[in-house]
């Protein structure tokens, strides 16, 4: 009988087969794992369409067989990445290519959910390819599944500028003397000069500050001079 393969790439030897051959191929297989947990690769994407990332049974250097991915190259229109259906793994991918367009990253067939870098994200996601269904798998954004995140020691959140040079960080108070949520607005402000106000209960909104307008400022000192 020969030898089989994992969905990624992992040599399954049986006894009789490869008489004299087992130490490489062990070794093979050991520094196919050794990508599999924790290896980097660059992998430099097609300008249009697709990019398979294709199993290379029994060798090492297969990206989809590694745990970092960044994707490299100049994209002219929006793109796809795709894996076997099959590979069953988690991914940190790296969209590092240039040009305002997307990056799905995705099954190589089927109707199962994928994972979208927008035209404006060169960020770093976080994935995991289920390969749940034989025809249809998924892949799923690991963080966007994540059912709260606890920032410890008063550790901030970063919103950063488009540069990245910048940032507006939120964090809590030195000593809060009761957990609380605060619910963002449903909607925008109706007027400019609005505040964000609370209804004691973690509800925001934005609402009229109950000051003078200007317009009123003036129209009272006409009035009473």
């Amino acid at each position: 009988m020969p030898s089989s393969y994992t969905p990624l790439g992992v040599e399954l030897m049986v006894t009789g087969e490869q008489a004299g051959l087992w130490g490489d191929k062990t070794n093979t297989n050991l520094n196919i794992l050794s990508q599999i947990v924790g290896g980097y690769n660059s992998q430099a994407v097609n300008g249009t369409g697709d990019t398979p990332l294709n199993v290379s049974d029994g060798a090492t250097g297969a990206t989809v067989a590694n745990r970092i991915i960044e994707l490299t190259g100049t994209i002219t229109g929006n793109i796809t990445v795709s894996i076997p259906l099959d590979v069953e793994n988690f991914y940190i991918i790296k969209n590092s290519t240039s040009g305002a367009f997307t990056v799905e990253f995705q099954y190589t067939s089927g109707s199962g959910t994928s994972v979208t870098f927008s035209a404006t994200d060169k960020g770093t996601k976080f994935v995991y390819a289920k390969a749940d269904d034989s025809t249809n798998p998924n892949i799923v954004d690991v963080f966007s599944e994540f059912s709260q995140i606890n920032l410890v020691n008063r550790n901030e959140l970063r919103f950063q500028d488009a540069t990245g040079g910048q940032y507006v960080g939120l964090r809590a108070a030195t000593t809060v003397g009761s957990s609380f949520t605060l619910n963002l607005p449903t909607a925008d402000a109706t007027s400019s000069g609005q505040a964000l106000v609370s209804d004691s209960s973690g509800n925001l909104s934005f609402a009229d500050t109950g000051g003078i307008s200007t317009g009123k400022a003036i129209a009272m000192a006409l009035i009473f001079g």
